[in-house]
């Protein structure tokens, strides 16, 4: 049974990368593996009624994601719809490709470690929407925003759902894991920017921005809806980390207060008129019309299709295969690093939480703070190894393969340079190399 699910589940994955050749929407490839994937497993066991259990169990892990996406996707939209991020873009000024790629690369880098790599990724997408007209040049840039915002997010202990379930498990401190893994994360940046700068010349060309669309709207307002939904995307941490409740309620506080909001400034703008056309466009009901859907499904069929192999013990024994076959730490975690570019990085950092003692490798230890980097960046090297990537894989249509021969060998120098320094730092600085 295990063997047909990895193979279903590899035949699946296939299906996504191949999008464009077969011609079947992702999202409809990847609904069809998760379903497959836990009726097999179902079918297989005698305990139904557990199996359901850990299916609704999971659910609600994966509900908190999507949720979360949804909220975000929809911050993001109203502030679009506002055009909020006009703000930003008018302080941008750089118009040559190289000046603009350090810019947006550095820019995402420390905004993911705030934010988080998803929201971050939206974010930073609509913004370069405003910069950059041209479709082709602009794919350069968003595959540098999604490995600038999974490295970002790996040294912040709310900026990757993997450093936060290390940070929430006790196997890392939050001022540790910024101070240890700060410049392995920056150089897994640096030298995808380098490489990338050094093949670029030129300048972009910026879109016709419609102002005249906005016409109803101030410099004020716009700079207002920028700055409290931001400030909501920022409050989502915080919230978390006062309340211990999910992310994903936070993001939900922060969309009901926007809503709140812009509905008090509807009836205040039109005082009991029928509300205009392009009120009626920025208005959030007509904004959740317009977040991604297929993306959000999307999500739900690839985080159903990898519950399945964690519950069947699929990863589990991948962990175990590592720690049984390989013995090196470096090489291990590496390799979970690598895995997570092509199998979701949560359940393979759950996977190894629970295969390492806490008694034998406490808080802040080598493999928390080194799988913490691995499992955080790693996931740029594919486009589907990330919630980051898996975003601007729907938001800007990327193609896999497109992304495989441009971005991903440059993320892969990134992950190994960083990885390199993490190892030869802590060598320097505590006169250990592990093995």
């Amino acid at each position: 049974m295990t063997t047909l699910l990895v193979i279903l589940f590899a035949i699946g994955y296939a299906a996504i990368a191949l999008e464009h050749n077969i011609k079947i929407n992702k999202t409809a490839s990847a609904l069809l593996t998760g379903v497959i994937l836990w009726v097999l497993y179902i079918v297989s066991h005698s305990d139904t009624n557990l199996v359901n259990s850990e299916l609704l169990r999971h659910l609600g892990d994966i509900s908190s994601i999507l949720f979360f996406l949804m909220g975000a996707m929809t911050i993001v939209e109203l502030i679009d719809s506002y055009n909020g991020f006009e703000v930003i873009t008018e302080r941008i000024h750089a118009t040559k490709k190289r000046s603009l790629l350090w810019t947006v690369g550095i820019l995402t880098f420390f905004l993911s470690a705030v934010l988080d790599n998803l929201t971050t990724t939206i974010v930073m997408i609509s913004l370069l929407r405003k910069l950059i007209k041209d479709h082709d040049e602009r794919m350069f840039f968003v595959g540098i925003v999604i490995i600038a915002a999974n490295s970002g997010g790996a040294w912040s202990p709310i900026g990757d759902v993997t450093t936060t379930m290390l940070w929430i498990g006790g196997q890392i401190s939050a001022l540790n894991i910024v101070t240890r893994l700060f410049l392995p994360s920056f150089i897994s940046l640096v030298v995808p920017l380098t490489v990338l700068s050094l093949t670029m010349k030129g300048s972009v060309e910026r879109p016709f921005l419609a102002t005249e669309t906005y016409k109803l709207l101030s410099k004020k307002q716009q700079s207002f809806i920028l700055t409290l939904g931001l400030g909501m995307l920022i409050m989502v941490p915080i919230f978390k980390t006062l309340t211990h409740l999910p992310p994903f309620m936070g993001m939900m506080l922060g969309l009901s207060i926007l809503w709140i909001v812009t509905d008090l400034m509807h009836h205040k703008h039109t005082r009991g008129e029928e509300m205009p056309e392009e009120e009626k466009k920025r208005s959030l009901i007509s904004v959740l019309s317009r977040i991604d859907l297929p993306s959000i499904l999307f999500f739900l069929g690839i985080l159903l299709a990898v519950a399945s192999l964690e519950v069947s013990g699929v990863l589990h024994n991948l962990s175990q295969f590592l720690d049984a076959k390989i013995s090196n730490i470096n090489a291990i975690v590496i390799s979970i690093g690598l895995a997570s570019a092509v199998i979701d990085n949560v359940p393979l950092v759950a996977a190894s939480q629970g295969m390492y003692d806490l008694a034998q490798y406490p808080m802040d230890h080598y493999l928390w703070e080194f799988l913490a980097y691995c499992a955080g960046t790693g996931g740029s090297i594919l486009i589907i190894g990330s919630a980051a990537g898996v975003a601007a894989m729907g938001m800007e249509k990327i193609n896999f393969f497109w992304y495989v021969k441009k971005i991903s060998w440059i993320a892969l120098l990134g992950y190994f340079a960083g990885a390199s320094f993490y190892i030869l730092e802590y060598f320097i600085t505590h006169g250990v190399f592990y093995q």
